[in-house]
């Protein structure tokens, strides 16, 4: 499908979030996602990622996850001045900011005349533990979360007891987990922690190990991995599919 592309500037509790959407342009209502990105913000690798989930019929809403510490517009390098302030603000936002942000977008956006009301979530590093987070809240009825960081680790900021792991029980919607096994910020014991819980929960999930680095999704620098990148869109949008396309 051709789409389209515009930015919302939406209020949320702690100030004004842009939100970037990719659409559809043909008329009518689409399933939404939001699509969180990793703590660089909307670089042009989470533009085209968001561009292909969009041109298969959904509507594509890309937040800044940081808007409280940058200026609106504002997009990290992937270098280590981008990397060092990144991770500053990751571990300064707490958790509960994220889960108000959530429900500033779903009230924003379930009233747009492009939207069906039925949401999902998507999002790589960071933003893999930020979809993860965002189905917590039952209006979301999917996540496709790409090796997801701080999940296991208890490392973004939040009140006690309110860690998403520790929460994983909340969540409803139905879940698929993609990581590398070459992935040295998610190591195989915190992987096992969180597949452990996920069963001891009972939660409805996917789980998918591959060899792969971190960021293989990621289709600039040395470990993006084309042919796997591919599979787990496919992946993404047979769930988006088979989970949001309802009467």
């Amino acid at each position: 499908m051709i789409i389209q592309r515009h930015d919302e500037d939406i209020n949320t509790p702690t100030g004004t979030m842009r939100c970037t959407v990719y659409r559809p342009q043909a008329a009518g209502r689409f399933p939404c996602i939001f699509f969180y990105s990793e703590i660089f913000q909307q670089t042009a690798p989470i533009a085209r990622s968001a561009a292909i989930m969009a041109g298969h019929g959904l509507v594509v809403i890309v937040p800044e996850v940081f808007h409280e510490l940058n200026p609106i517009g504002t997009v990290l390098g992937y270098d280590d001045e981008g990397k060092d302030k990144g991770n500053a603000d990751k571990f300064t936002k707490t958790l509960e900011a994220h889960d108000s942000d959530t429900v500033a977008m779903l009230e924003y956006f379930e009233q747009q005349d492009y939207c069906t009301g039925q949401f999902g979530t998507m999002g790589v590093c960071l933003g893999g533990h930020l979809a993860y987070r965002a189905a917590l809240n039952p209006r979301i009825q999917a996540a496709f979360c790409l090796y997801a960081t701080d999940i296991h680790s208890n490392t973004i900021p939040c009140d006690e007891g309110n860690d998403s792991f520790t929460r994983t029980k909340e969540i409803q919607g139905e879940l698929t987990m993609v990581w590398g096994k070459q992935d040295p910020h998610v190591s195989t014991e915190g992987r096992q922690k969180i597949y452990q819980q996920l069963i001891d929960t009972d939660r409805l999930f996917t789980w998918h190990e591959f060899n792969g680095q971190h960021a293989f999704m990621r289709d600039e620098g040395d470990r993006y991995d084309p042919a796997l990148a591919l599979e787990c869109y496919n992946k993404a949008v047979a769930l988006f599919q088979r989970t949001l396309h309802k009467a």
